[in-house]
């Protein structure tokens, strides 16, 4: 049997198609400083003809950087690796380029030969944390914040359900203290509402509310974003001070918590439990005085039991506990949220929309709303775009999959066959039993709605459930 031996050119062959394939920038000077591997991607990252980089000195072709300020030059010359370091530069075209790169030292037998950059472009992501940073910068101005952006306090949360008016009674208990706050809720169900009605009915109503979504931003950016920034941390940066700073006095609303890297869950526990912020390359503490108010759509003690959250951060992040329920879990405050959002469409389209009808309203009833509150406010504003003269919104109006079609329960799937050998009390049992469980089923368990429906007292659906063995919800 033949033995497949790889020879230096087979090798050769397919290190080129790799770093011709892989989406990360390459760069790997000899120890002169001359670069002798530069890829596509790369190149493309950088804006530069692969031909004026290869062979070429490194500070010939990229004339702002130095010994210093160069990641490859410095791990040429210290020989210790680099990892994930952000850093802006300009390239011969004076075009400004951000990155996060890896650099280490090579060697060959024991022997240094040069140093490896594996680089990534975040230009982009650079750009939107500046114009993020700039604009919360803007949003602790007390004019712009008052004129500007929508406050929204307790009047805002509409419902009457007994789950969501103890979710609202828990947060106007919790707006009376400094205390964390950890919010838990599925995508869509108010939990920044809840976060901001917290924040106006507390002591620090009159100073800055900042959000900041921790899954919209790559770890090394959001560090600079809550925590700020020295010039000459790394290329390119800026003094600049973070959110925890921005929001002196008052409120930080951390939204998807769940999403942030288990190294910045360490350097944020660190400021909750000491009071204070280091900024990026700094060596200065600044006290802190800000209320932190954490969201998540997903059971941190889960991801904690996982490893994929720290438990000590958990602990410090929940001394307030509030649970907001969905939307599937409220359905009494279907009726009411559409109303309301009837009436916000009706004055902001121009429109004289008057109600559901009957039919959308049952289908809105059965319908699982994934998406919750937000879910039902936009197919509300979607319909009422393609209204004109009508008043009612009828499923002409609304997506397929929220219409419930009927004819799935007919009478075919209720009428008994004359061949059955049950005698007549067995049969009008049987179809009393799957009557009684298809109507609980439609209530989501709710004995009182259901009896309402069945035309019974409470207590007689009550008995015949325990008859028949049926679970229900005891409301």
């Amino acid at each position: 049997m033949g033995v497949n031996i790889i020879t230096k050119r087979m090798l050769m062959v397919i290190l080129q198609k790799i770093l011709r394939s892989i989406d990360e920038g390459i760069h790997v000077i000899n120890n002169e400083g001359v670069t002798i591997v530069y890829n596509e991607a790369m190149a493309e990252l950088e804006g530069m003809p692969i031909e004026e980089v290869l062979g070429e000195s490194l500070l010939d072709v990229f004339p702002s950087l130095n010994q210093e300020t160069s990641t490859l030059l410095k791990v040429l010359k210290t020989e210790k690796p680099i990892i994930n370091k952000s850093q802006s530069y300009l390239n011969n075209q004076r075009k400004q380029i951000s990155t996060i790169s890896t650099t280490i030292p090579l060697y060959y037998e024991n022997e240094k030969i040069g140093a490896l950059e594996i680089a990534k472009n975040i230009t982009k992501f650079k750009n939107l944390s500046d114009e993020i940073m700039r604009l919360h910068q803007e949003l602790s101005r007390p004019l712009l914040k008052m004129n500007k952006i929508k406050n929204y306090t307790f009047e805002d949360l509409i419902g009457k359900s007994p789950v969501f008016i103890k979710a609202v009674q828990l947060a106007r208990r919790a707006a009376n203290s400094s205390s964390t706050i950890l919010i838990y809720g599925e995508t869509g169900t108010g939990k920044e509402l809840f976060a901001q009605s917290i924040h106006y009915h507390s002591q620090r109503h009159n100073k800055p509310f900042i959000a900041q979504n921790c899954a919209a931003l790559p770890e090394s950016l959001l560090e600079g974003i809550l925590f700020g920034t020295t010039k000459g941390s790394f290329t390119g940066a800026i003094d600049r001070p973070g959110i925890f700073e921005q929001a002196s006095g008052g409120t930080i609303l951390l939204d998807e918590i769940n999403s942030m890297d288990l190294q910045l869950q360490a350097k944020l526990l660190r400021v909750l439990q000491e009071g204070y912020v280091r900024r990026i390359g700094g060596l200065k503490d600044i006290p802190i005085d800000v209320r932190i108010i954490a969201t998540t759509n997903k059971k941190l003690i889960d991801m904690v039991e996982k490893g994929g959250f720290r438990r000590d951060l958990y602990y410090r992040l929940r001394v307030v506990s509030i649970n907001i329920p969905s939307l599937w879990e409220r359905k009494e405050d279907i009726e009411i949220l559409t109303d309301y959002f009837i009436k916000k469409y009706n004055s902001q389209l121009h429109k004289q929309v008057w109600m559901l009808s009957e039919e959308v309203k049952e289908d809105f009833l059965c319908y699982e709303w994934p998406g919750n509150v937000r879910e039902l406010e936009n197919l509300i504003e979607g319909a009422m775009n393609f209204i004109q003269d009508e008043h009612i919104l009828s499923r002409d109006f609304f997506p397929e999959y929220i219409v419930i079609h009927k004819g799935k329960n007919n009478q075919q799937d209720t009428l008994v066959s004359l061949e059955t050998n049950k005698s007549l009390p067995e049969v009008l049992h049987s179809i009393e039993e799957q009557y009684i469980i298809s109507t609980m089923a439609y209530y989501n368990g709710n004995i009182t709605q259901a009896a309402n429906k069945l035309g019974i007292k409470r207590q007689t659906l009550q008995h015949k459930l325990k008859k028949y063995g049926i679970d229900a919800n005891q409301d």
